[in-house]
């Protein structure tokens, strides 16, 4: 499966908001991949090492998006240090990269600070300021920058995950039903799911400005060879309950 981490008090405060998510749900699937979960962290430490030691404790593969500067409110590098136990040092790929980027006294100790990744880190290459970032196990840290992050992630894809692209190809179909609340199209779901084990039947109502309904997004979202089949199935439900759709 499939995480992201997305950290830093300026999403949870509303200084910024945060577009990593729907970027890393994209870039999964055009690779016939889905993401599995996310969680928004602050800039804590605490809560953000007990975060990694319960993420590398699992199989997952986890994209982490903030924190890995050397600024005070930068914990990220320290904390996924400390859920594995190990120290911190700087890389030497890492290094070479920042004195390429700041020759001579521009690099600063602050600045090869950024460099200093847990013991048994890779790096992964920024594009864009030739900072980068690091991978640890099945983790992978990234700025919280878009313009860096997102091609260092995909960078991250094409080069360590090829082999598991359309692993999880899946598709979506679904149609509007009226006069009808979720309640009333319950058994139709359960039709449908019972009927088709690999497919999960999802209902999104929608209301106007003054709570009235309008009308509910009936789907399917599975594997593409049986989506069509049990959306035509679930019309079928629909149709034999009464309800008009379209």
């Amino acid at each position: 499966m499939f995480g992201a981490l997305i950290i830093g008090d300026e999403l949870l405060v509303g200084k910024r908001a945060d577009k990593h998510l729907g970027f890393l749900i994209g870039a999964l699937k055009q690779r016939g991949l889905r993401l599995a979960w996310a969680h928004y962290l602050g800039d804590d430490p605490a809560r953000l090492t007990a975060a990694l030691e319960r993420t590398f404790s699992s199989p997952d593969v986890v994209f982490s998006f903030g924190g890995i500067g050397a600024t005070p409110d930068d914990h990220t590098r320290q904390c996924a240090a400390a859920a594995l136990k190990v120290g911190l040092k700087l890389h030497p790929e890492a290094e070479r990269e920042i004195r390429n980027r700041f020759p001579q006294q521009e690099a600063t100790a602050q600045r090869l600070a950024m460099g200093e990744f847990p013991a048994g880190a890779t790096i992964i290459p920024n594009p864009v300021n030739r900072i980068p970032g690091f991978s640890l196990r099945e983790h992978h840290f990234v700025p919280g920058f878009p313009q860096m992050a997102w091609p260092m992630v995909e960078w991250v894809l094409d080069h360590r995950y090829r082999d598991r692209f359309d692993a999880q190809k899946w598709a979506e179909a679904a149609m509007l039903v009226y006069e009808a609340g979720e309640s009333q199209l319950i058994s139709a779901m359960q039709a449908v799911e019972a009927a088709y084990p690999g497919v999960k039947v999802f209902s999104l109502p929608s209301m106007g400005p003054k709570g009235e309904r309008i009308h509910v997004e009936l789907g399917v979202r599975g594997e593409p060879h049986v989506v069509s089949e049990a959306m035509d199935a679930l019309k079928r439900e629909v149709g034999k309950a009464g309800f008009p759709y379209k």
